[in-house]
């Protein structure tokens, strides 16, 4: 049966490539609940309105798969969803915490890793961030109400309409693309990074001291952000714009 998908895996991704010519094609991370793939359909415009080609990345445990999508796609963006199993960072669970499914965890665990070692230009969003942070030997503040406080709203349980500010660090490659050292973001998360893993540097913090943005510090492609550009296509389309332009111009 691996073999079979593998194979169609290939075919498909042979006819993507004719289709995109120069265009980068880039990996999208899907949330993964009951046996359905579902994903935001704002990630697939947000890429293709900048340049590049959209691929749902389907969770799988066969390692060929994985090291084919690795191979295969020129950029990859991981994207939000449920929350990490605590046992990741070695960690109780808090009462708030709801664990994604563990078919999509163990995917993501495997892909994330092999994509950051590859070198080749990423972009997490939300748990995306998160995630890459803790396998990467970061760990997490499982409830901001709880173990923060409210000074600032991260979640209202609207897609759209929960907006903050974030400074962000003058110096950053974030910076550099926002052409800013604050921003406006839509904000949908009652998570947040704790610990830094040694690979990434802070790149954008909200004003109560919450974690909002990570880039890599060894010279690669690789932006992480709490908040969700995606979904800014109606508020601040340069916005999204700029972040997602920055990863596909990077791939080619």
């Amino acid at each position: 049966m691996k073999k079979i998908v593998f194979s169609l895996f290939m075919i498909c991704y042979s006819c993507l490539s004719v289709f995109a010519g120069n265009m980068p094609v880039v990996g999208i991370t899907p949330h993964f609940d009951q046996q359905k793939i579902q994903l935001n359909y704002d990630y697939v415009t947000a890429i293709a309105e900048n340049g590049g080609v959209p691929f749902v990345l389907a969770p799988t445990d066969d390692d060929r798969i994985i090291a084919a999508y690795v191979e295969k796609i020129d950029a990859a963006v991981f994207s939000g969803g449920m929350d990490i199993p605590p046992s990741f960072y070695e960690q109780k669970q808090h009462p708030t915490t709801k664990v994604m499914d563990s078919i999509r965890s163990e995917f993501e665990k495997k892909f994330i890793k092999a994509f950051i070692a590859s070198g080749k230009p990423a972009l997490g969003i939300c748990l995306g961030m998160q995630f890459t942070n803790v396998l990467h030997g970061g760990t997490m503040y499982q409830d901001i109400p709880s173990m923060i406080g409210e000074k600032v709203r991260h979640r209202n349980g609207e897609m759209y309409t929960n907006f903050h500010s974030v400074g962000i660090a003058r110096g950053s490659l974030l910076a550099h693309i926002l052409g800013a050292t604050s921003t406006r973001v839509i904000s949908r998360h009652h998570q947040a990074v704790d610990k830094v893993a040694g690979i990434f540097s802070v790149a954008a913090r909200s004003s109560d001291g919450i974690i909002e943005a990570l880039e890599r510090n060894d010279g690669k492609f690789g932006i992480f952000v709490q908040w969700h550009p995606e979904s800014m296509r109606m508020a601040d389309p340069e916005h999204r714009n700029r972040l997602f332009r920055a990863l596909i111009d990077a791939a080619r």
